[in-house]
């Protein structure tokens, strides 16, 4: 049997205990934050557990146990404490689904990793391995955090989300300060915080149908509809949307045009109890949608291929962009991926760069494609010469 050893910390399933632990942390300048959660059966995200860490405050909070988080809500909602988490927004997800509001200010170190050299959207796991040189536990990923109690396995997994994110927050922080990096990240944050990301209209999932542009006309518009009434169904029952119906059921349905139960019964990618449940409301949906018109689709992006001149132009700024990234220690892949150099050229630099690049090249980029610059060979590599 192995043993595992906690780190010190509370235990906290009552609002009392809440309210006490949130009276001693709401006069510092940071709170570590992690949660465990379930959705494998659900549409909403069910909160199981909230890690956080404050210096010598550590504790996960039982969200199953407690039901009033208001004394955590008046924390997240203080301006001058900073909230910090690893890829936030499964967490800020959640958030927003039970409070309607979102915690700010937030610091995000995958979002903050970029900036110091380390891979985009590279894990947690990994950044504490680069960092810290320490490898985590990680086989209580696939948990049942709705369980109680859970076991010590469960709480040390989850209290190393926070204990070393501190350890990370604190040393890259510091890094980004030194570098005067930290102004960089602050659009980054504010769209991470925007309510706007995490606000899901049901008629909009339609767009999320694969290969939606094959459809037209009354097909295209029972596709719609059924999406729109699978999302609403789905969000009434808290079940998973394709426990509801499958996607490809959907574009079946829609190319068949079923009009009673003895054709919708010949659909192969219809599941029998999706019939038996939901068979007159589909029929109804389908007869209801067959002779509307379909939302227009999206216009299609094709990629365009770039003429000789324009990729030359790509070429160009690639080479500067690679002399800015070792000179950054940012790979170049991270500050200037390719499809970035091409809107560049196709578009304008001020539409393709935005938050931390856009100080970095936009007046490079702009200069270098309107001829106000040119690149020259120097033992440093290149240098950008502005023409008088």
């Amino acid at each position: 049997m192995t043993i595992v050893a906690l780190p010190e910390h509370q235990y906290i399933k009552t609002p009392e205990a809440l309210q006490v632990f949130c009276d001693a942390i709401s006069t510092r300048q940071h709170i570590i934050i992690d949660t465990e959660f379930l959705r494998e059966r659900t549409y909403w995200p069910q909160l199981c557990l909230i890690q956080i860490k404050c210096e010598e405050h550590l504790a996960c909070v039982d969200a199953i146990a407690i039901k009033d988080l208001n004394p955590l809500l008046s924390v997240m909602d203080n301006p001058a404490i900073t909230k910090v988490f690893h890829a936030a927004s499964q967490d800020l997800e959640i958030f927003y689904y039970l409070f309607k509001r979102l915690p700010t200010p937030l610091f995000d170190t995958q979002i903050a990793a970029p900036l110091l050299g380390y891979n985009d959207q590279i894990g947690y796991g990994n950044l504490v391995k680069e960092i810290l040189k320490l490898e985590l536990d990680k086989s209580q990923t696939r948990a049942d955090w709705t369980q109680r109690p859970l076991s010590d396995k469960q709480l040390s997994y989850a209290l190393d989300d926070v204990i070393y994110l501190e350890q990370l927050y604190k040393l890259m922080s510091s890094q980004l300060q030194d570098l005067n990096r930290l102004e960089w990240l602050a659009p980054e944050f504010a769209q991470q915080s925007d309510p706007k990301k995490y606000q899901q209209n049901a008629g909009d999932r339609w767009l999320r149908v694969k290969q939606i542009q094959r459809y037209k006309g009354g097909t295209l518009a029972i596709i719609q509809a059924l999406a729109k009434w699978r999302e609403i169904k789905a969000r009434e029952k808290d079940l998973p949307r394709n426990w509801i119906i499958k996607d490809d059921a959907i574009c079946t349905l829609a190319q068949q045009k079923p009009a009673n139960e003895d054709e919708l019964s010949h659909i192969r990618t219809l599941e029998r109890k999706t019939q038996d449940r939901y068979g007159k409301e589909i029929l109804q949906i389908v007869s209801d949608a067959k002779d509307t018109a379909p939302i227009p689709l999206p216009e299609s992006k094709k990629k365009k291929k770039l003429s000789a001149a324009s990729q030359a132009q790509v070429q160009l700024l690639n080479a500067w962009a690679h002399h800015k990234a070792h000179e950054l220690n940012i790979a170049t892949s991270i500050l200037a991926p390719q499809k970035l150099l091409e809107q560049s050229v196709t578009e304008s630099p001020k539409d393709a760069l935005a938050g931390w690049r856009a100080p970095l090249l936009l007046e490079d980029f702009t200069a270098l494609l309107n001829g106000n610059a040119t690149l020259q060979a120097a033992d440093s590599g290149l240098t950008l010469k502005q023409k008088s």
